[in-house]
């Protein structure tokens, strides 16, 4: 098992409860997927360093997690046609 984090940028024009629902859905995705949620960081609001579809602002989100390798694959593929997120990367992070 490896650990990850997958930063979500949630765009800043929808409701509480849909952001909420977006993040819990991309949670579950990495369940489905075979990983295991560790910790979800939420940095709020955020301003971007360019506009993204006309949008200035935007929520940061960094979804840590434990998987096998082939699982950031699969989660890339499902977060990837989310409609309310803007941009996201998955990456590996270093065991100390």
């Amino acid at each position: 098992m490896n650990k990850y984090e997958l930063a979500l940028v949630v765009s800043a024009k929808i409701e509480d409860d849909a952001r909420t629902a977006t993040v819990e859905k991309a949670k579950e995705y990495i369940t489905r997927a075979g990983g295991t949620v560790t910790e979800v960081e939420d940095w709020g609001k955020k301003k971007l360093a360019y506009e993204v579809q006309k949008m200035s602002e935007a929520y940061y989100y960094f979804i840590q997690f434990d998987a096998e390798p082939t699982v950031p694959a699969e989660v890339e593929q499902d977060v990837r046609i989310m409609d309310n997120v803007l941009r996201f990367l998955v990456v590996r992070k270093d065991e100390k």
